[in-house]
């Protein structure tokens, strides 16, 4: 009995070798447009095995509703996120995405969102590691991933490849380094007299996070009591980095005294600057009472490290580091440390924050009131 080749059904996927531009091709039709023209999706490939098998793909792609397009690419799937999806993230917390984004557009960019596979993404991760820190380059990572998963939501996509992979290590970046008892008393000396002064002494003497201190307020602070509560940061929710954050410490004596000539000197400039005062209650302020740039203390801090004779290449946060090293110098335990600087546990303490550090005894502000 002679077998017959069925013939396709009007309507049905097709298969054709395209002599045009010598290739195979695929097309999955989806009916018809409001013009009465036929809908199609289509696929090519060097070989009619390869385009099959992507037929397959895009065949399911279709009845999962997914509407993704072939010029549809990574370019412009991270500006459609960087566009609708940041929506209450904070300017620094959109400048970070932008400024990880640029990189993953510069790797990943001229690829189709539907070509998109895991391997574009690893090539891309470990070509950049050689040039980015590790964390930008989990930062480039997680821009692709969260891009990817926009489009997802707006059936452009099927399948996240990004989860698939992860970010590799990154160029080492500067460490962060503590000052010795001597360089903190330089700096606290070549503070006097400028706006930074108390913000230096109550970073130095206190521990705090430069986002915690930016957002401290007159009435977290008892100066008759000599204390400070740690209620808040400049982060978008407002909130301090861990719930453990939120702390109430006993100030020492000379930070204390740096406060009380601060009001006053604040008081002065409240009345300098008249009508444009702007009144957010806050203890560091700019001239006009609206709340510190961030990049502003870092220039205004290296000018006072360069006045010390240590140059410009330190940062407000080792302070911080210098806190957590001269306890740790004189005796106060780990455990006390780390419920001081507002850490969840000891490990962060040791790992980061620790600079030549000897766990033992307890008490910051006795140990600072000694010190200075």
């Amino acid at each position: 009995m002679e077998t017959r080749t069925r013939r396709r059904a009007r309507g049905d996927d097709s298969i054709y070798f395209d002599a045009a531009n010598n290739c195979w091709t695929a097309a999955v039709s989806l009916g018809f447009g409001p013009d009465g023209k036929r809908l199609r999706r289509k696929v090519t490939g060097r070989t009619k095995t390869v385009v099959r098998d992507k037929l397959k793909v895009l065949r399911r792609e279709v009845e999962a509703g997914i509407q993704s397009s072939p010029s549809y690419t990574m370019a412009l799937c991270i500006e459609d996120w960087l566009s609708q999806g940041l929506a209450g993230r904070s300017d620094d917390t959109v400048a970070n995405y932008r400024y990880a984004a640029e990189h993953a557009v510069a790797k990943l960019g001229a690829v189709k969102l539907r070509e998109l596979t895991a391997r574009h993404v690893q090539k891309a991760l470990v070509e950049l590691s050689g040039s980015l820190s590790t964390r930008s380059l989990r930062l480039v990572h997680q821009v692709i991933e969260r891009a990817i998963r926009h489009a997802q939501a707006a059936d452009l996509v099927g399948r996240n490849v990004a989860p698939l992979v992860s970010a590799p290590e990154g160029r080492r970046g500067r460490p962060s380094r503590s000052l010795t008892l001597g360089q903190a008393v330089a700096v606290l000396e070549a503070a006097e007299g400028s706006p930074l002064h108390a913000y230096v002494v109550l970073s130095l003497l206190s521990g705090l996070r430069t986002e915690e201190l930016r957002s401290l307020l007159w009435m977290d602070v008892d100066l008759d009591a000599g204390t400070l509560a740690v209620y808040r940061s400049v982060r978008a929710s407002g909130n301090t980095k861990t719930p453990k954050s939120r702390r109430v410490l006993k100030l020492p004596v000379k930070a204390v005294e740096a406060l009380k000539d601060h009001r006053g000197r604040q008081a002065a400039a409240r009345l300098k600057a008249g009508l444009l005062w702007q009144d957010h209650g806050l203890i560091f302020a700019s001239a006009v009472g609206t709340p510190l740039d961030a990049h502003n203390v870092r220039r205004s801090f290296r000018a006072i490290t360069k006045a010390a004779g240590l140059g410009q290449e330190w940062t407000p946060r080792e302070l911080r580091h210098t806190f957590v090293s001269l306890l740790s110098a004189n005796d106060v335990n780990l455990e006390d440390i780390a419920r001081l600087v507002g850490h969840s546990g000891t490990s962060v303490t040791e790992r980061v924050y620790r600079h030549e550090i000897r766990p033992s005894l307890t008490r910051g502000a006795e140990v600072m009131d000694h010190l200075f």
